[in-house]
C-alpha cells in the first residue's frame, strides 16, 4: 500500500488569507485563541490511528505557544515552517520574507531542538511571481518546499506545473525539492485533492476514489493538507465576504469524521519519511521529473 504524506497547517481561525482583509495582524491578539486544543485534537486522532504527520507552524503561533511545538515534536511528528505571519509572498519585499522566514525557522528549532528542513508558504504563495524565495529557502538551509499548488486559482496556483515531487530551479540557478500539492488529472483537467476547503467542499467518496487513482494507477503518493480550526465547527464566526466565509465556514461539521475515514482507508507518514524513502531505494528527484511513489 502506498506511503502518503500526511501535513498540518498550524494556524488560527482568524490568521487565514480568507479574512485577511477584515483581521488585521496586529488585532490577532485580541481574538479567543483556538489553535492548542484544535491541535491536540488531531495529535489525539494521529495517535489512534498509528499517523504521523508534517506539522507546518507558523512562527507567530510558536512563539506564544511554545509547549504545543514541543508537544508536536514529542509525539514524533515532524516539525517544519509556515512562515511567520501569513502574508502572501507575493506581497512581501524579499527582505522582510528573508527575516521573517529567518525568525520563524529559529524559533520552531528551538523549541523542537531538530533541525526543520521543511516550508510552506501562506497560501500556497509560491508562484510565477514570487519564485524569487526559493533563493531565500535555499539560503536560510531549507531541504525542501511544499508551497507549489499546480492548478489556476485566484490567489495561487502553477497552472501545468508538475504534479508530483520533483527539483525546482531557483533563479540563481540552484535546486530545491518540490512537493506539490496534489491533484487528480483527467484529460486536461486538475481536480484539487490536497484537502483544505476541497476536502470538505466535494462528498468523501470523490477524495476516496481521487486517492486510489493517484495511489494504484499512477503508482504515486498523495500529499494531504488540512489546518486545526477544521475540525472545530464552533469556531467565532468573523465578517468577510459571502466567498470568504463559504470557503473558510462549509462542512466544518463533516472534516473530522470524514479525517478519521481517509486516514483508516489510507497510509500516512511525514512528508520527510517519504521523501527518505526514496532515497533509501536510490531513486532520484529529476529536474521537472516526477518520482515513484513508496510503500511501506
Amino acid at each position: 500500500m502506498i506511503l502518503n504524506a500526511m501535513t498540518v497547517d498550524v494556524e488560527d481561525y482568524y490568521q487565514v488569507s480568507a479574512f485577511a482583509s477584515t483581521v488585521k495582524t496586529s488585532q490577532w491578539d485580541t481574538y479567543e485563541s483556538r489553535v492548542v486544543n484544535n491541535t491536540h485534537r488531531l495529535l489525539d486522532l494521529f495517535a489512534q490511528h498509528h499517523v504521523s504527520a508534517t506539522f507546518f507552524v507558523l512562527g507567530w503561533v510558536a512563539e506564544r505557544e511554545p509547549a504545543l511545538v514541543r508537544a508536536i515534536a514529542s509525539c514524533g511528528h515532524e516539525i517544519a515552517c509556515h512562515g511567520y505571519s501569513h502574508q502572501l509572498i507575493y506581497d512581501q519585499t524579499p527582505d522582510v520574507f528573508l527575516e521573517e522566514t529567518r525568525r520563524a525557522k529559529q524559533v520552531l528549532e528551538d523549541l523542537a531542538q531538530t533541525p526543520v528542513r521543511g516550508y510552506r508558504a501562506a497560501s500556497y504563495s509560491i508562484t510565477e511571481k514570487s519564485l524569487w524565495a526559493i533563493d531565500t529557502l535555499i539560503d536560510l538551509g531549507f531541504g525542501y518546499d511544499s508551497s507549489i499548488f499546480p492548478i489556476r486559482h485566484d490567489r495561487y496556483g502553477m497552472p501545468g506545473g508538475v504534479r508530483f515531487p520533483y527539483r525546482q530551479q531557483a533563479p540563481s540557478g540552484r535546486t530545491i525539492v518540490e512537493y506539490p500539492l496534489s491533484t487528480y488529472q483527467r484529460l486536461r483537467y486538475r481536480l484539487p485533492i490536497a484537502g483544505g476547503g476541497y476536502f470538505r467542499l466535494f462528498p468523501y467518496w470523490m477524495t476516496r476514489h481521487a486517492f486510489r487513482s493517484v495511489n494504484n494507477e499512477e503508482e504515486q503518493a498523495v500529499i494531504f493538507y488540512l489546518h486545526p480550526w477544521e475540525v472545530d465547527p464552533g469556531q467565532p464566526r468573523l465578517p468577510g465576504s459571502w466567498f470568504s466565509r463559504f470557503r473558510h465556514y462549509n462542512n466544518l461539521d463533516k472534516c473530522y469524521s470524514r479525517l478519521t475515514s481517509l486516514i483508516t482507508d489510507f497510509r500516512f507518514s511525514t512528508v520527510q519519511a517519504v521523501l527518505n524513502r526514496q532515497e533509501d531505494a536510490q531513486l532520484h528527484i529529476d529536474d521537472g521529473a516526477p518520482i515513484e511513489a513508496t510503500s511501506c
